[in-house]
């Protein structure tokens, strides 16, 4: 059986994560890449240049395809600013025959600055982080989603349920 991935994208605060690991307890046999557990480990090497950006979503594209050709759901949490990279990782999927939604986890800059579990926007804007998505680094949204979840106006329970609505509309049993 080959699994698919699910790739959220969105600005940091936007629920990523959160809806990530909702969707995780929905679907059996799935395995959640996140940005920042990924960064300690595999990608500990790359820092938030725009060419490290995109070798770090490169390598994630890369691990997601291959836990979904055997058979797990690969449910990727991930900036990705650049619509560019998100294209390569959907390719990267397409030429393994491997099904890949592309979720725009959408929230105003001024609700996720609000919702700053991290303090990073905080940090960013006194200059003590750099290259930060949405302040000093550009986030380019998908023209194209699958599906966009505006998490300012839905629940989580509400967000993963269109998630799942999503699957079944393509054919997917859940």
């Amino acid at each position: 059986m080959t699994g698919f991935t699910i790739w959220l994208t969105g600005l940091s605060g936007s629920g990523k994560t959160t809806i990530a690991t909702s969707l995780k307890n929905k679907l059996l046999n799935s395995y959640i890449l996140d940005g920042d557990i990924l960064r300690t480990g595999l990608n500990s090497d790359l820092g938030f240049s725009e060419e490290d950006r995109r070798e770090n979503i490169r390598r994630v594209g890369e691990v997601a395809a291959l836990l979904s050709d055997a058979g797990i759901i690969s449910i990727c949490s991930f900036i990705s600013p650049y619509e560019s990279d998100r294209d390569m990782c959907r390719k990267v999927h397409a030429r393994k025959n491997i099904k890949f939604f592309e979720v725009f986890v959408n929230a105003p800059f001024n609700v996720c600055e609000k919702r700053d579990p991290k303090g990073l926007y905080k940090m960013a804007q006194s200059g003590k982080i750099k290259n930060f998505t949405g302040i000093d680094s550009p986030y380019e949204e998908p023209r194209h989603p699958d599906l966009k979840l505006d998490t300012h106006l839905y629940g989580i329970s509400e967000c993963v349920d269109r998630c799942i609505n999503m699957l079944k509309n393509n054919g997917i049993k859940v």
